[in-house]
């Protein structure tokens, strides 16, 4: 995954439930760092990797002529 990538973000302990971000880094030490827009302002939050699921907002590419999906 080439960075930045928007995504979308879940996360219970901030309530995050699908909001659009754009994943900046995936840190060695154990987070995200994302920007999030919250109402008319972007945040930069980072977030636990152990604790944060997020998902690519655009499909995988084909490969071999076979669309595919993949969860990271």
């Amino acid at each position: 995954m080439e960075l930045p990538n928007e995504v979308v973000v879940h996360n219970e302990q901030l309530g995050l439930k699908g909001v659009p971000a754009v994943l900046l880094e995936i840190n060695p030490n154990g987070y995200y760092e994302l920007n999030v827009r919250v109402g008319e302002n972007t945040h930069r939050v980072l977030l636990p990797i152990a604790s944060t699921r997020i998902t690519a907002q655009a499909a995988e590419v084909a490969v071999g002529g076979v669309a595919v999906e993949v969860e990271r």
